[in-house]
């Protein structure tokens, strides 16, 4: 599938091509039998265009849920759009602000979606006229209001607005790029957007160091994956650094006052593995502190207490017992126990899992986590069970 053109999409929306879309959903049979049936009824280019929107609803589930199959996408837009549970999350913030959004960069209308939904009086720009008019069409087919419009975002005035949001693009000729000189728009037009109410999407791999003054960076995390990072203007910041972990409960956040320090010490009986989103926040002790426990390295992102805690920030292991860290040794161990399946966690130590796992060579029957780490500068294995 290649990608759309204006003229094309534009078909697809007619009552024709609705019908013709209807037609490639229900579609069964092999590719080219589908193909050549809905060739009889429209120009290969209509089909293609019709079966890509197809193809795409149906890759974009997992991010989007039950609104995918209403929308529609490009392969690059549906990369680069916000997953519903983060957009959702964001949205409620933006609406703490004022009652209006401008979407600078608002490619097939994802976040417009969330804004609309939270009651924002909504308006979106891209440069990309197909973009636009896909985000035009997703507000409609949702039912959603919003106004759209080809625009230039680095020449608008945003003041109308309470709220200026904007996700720069981050791909380059050659690829995702993660330098931020290279976004679009540019970092410097970010940094100004930074000075009034605005949100911007970064990559979750931002430095700290380029945070601005006075901004809140917050990493969010979905589902145990980190998922991006948003940039607060300080007028709309409540901390520096904060960490949005949403999971099955719904969401909890930490930030640097619930952060008082941990000391380092041993493997107690409980070991926590913090979220993505709190290790990029840079709040380890925070979850330490939450836990009643200290770091097994000042440097590496495990925690460990002799208390026993669920939390929302760290996946919850129970210490069974250290294991020998060195290969040969730790294999005797393992099939002592009659491990087969073995899951292997590491942090700070130079060991690639899966090369590991097939030189262990366990057929066991029983299936354990190792977590493979440093104490006290010393390589140490653990064998550990989830709680």
């Amino acid at each position: 599938m290649g990608p759309v053109d204006l003229a094309t999409f534009q078909w697809l929306l007619t009552d024709d091509g609705q019908a013709l879309l209807a037609a490639a959903t229900a579609a069964e049979g092999t590719p080219l039998q589908v193909q050549k049936q809905l060739r009889e009824r429209a120009e290969p280019d209509q089909v293609a265009a019709a079966l890509g929107q197809v193809e795409l609803r149906r890759h974009a589930v997992a991010k989007l849920g039950e609104d995918a199959g209403r929308m529609y996408f490009t392969r690059d837009g549906l990369e680069q759009a916000t997953r519903t549970a983060v957009a959702r999350h964001r949205a409620a913030r933006v609406a703490l602000g004022g009652s209006s959004v401008i979407d600078l960069t608002c490619g097939i209308g994802g976040d417009l979606v969330a804004f609309a939904r939270a009651g924002l009086t909504t308006a979106g720009v891209d440069l990309d006229p197909l973009r636009v008019e896909i985000a035009r069409a997703n507000l409609a087919a949702l039912g959603l209001g919003g106004a759209v419009q080809v625009g230039d975002a680095t020449t608008l005035d945003v003041s109308p607005f309470a709220t200026a949001y904007a996700d720069p693009a981050r791909r380059g000729a050659r690829g995702r790029t993660f330098h931020a000189d290279a976004w679009t728009p540019l970092w410097t037009f970010v940094e100004t957007l930074l000075t009034g109410h605005a949100c911007v999407k970064v990559a979750p791999g931002i430095p700290h160091s380029l945070v601005p003054d006075g901004a809140e960076a917050e990493w969010v995390s979905d589902a145990g994956e980190v998922k991006e990072a948003a940039l607060w203007s300080p007028r709309l910041a409540s901390a520096s650094r904060r960490a949005t972990v949403i999971g099955r409960g719904g969401l909890a956040t930490l930030t640097e006052e619930d952060d008082p320090g941990a000391d380092v010490g041993g493997v107690g009986a409980f070991l926590y593995e913090p979220d993505g989103a709190v290790i990029r926040a840079g709040l380890v002790t925070a979850v330490a502190a939450g836990v009643q426990g200290h770091l097994l390295d000042r440097k590496i992102a495990y925690v460990s207490s002799d208390a026993a805690f669920h939390t929302p920030f760290a996946r919850s292991y129970r210490v069974v017992t250290e294991l020998p860290y060195r290969e040969r040794p730790l294999r005797a161990a393992l099939k002592e126990r009659g491990i087969g399946p073995l899951t292997i966690k590491k942090r700070g130590v130079d060991v690639a899992p899966e090369q590991l796992r097939q030189r262990l060579d366990l057929h066991g029957d029983d299936a354990a986590t190792i977590v493979l780490t440093r104490v006290a500068g010393e390589g140490t294995a653990l064998l550990v069970e989830p709680i």
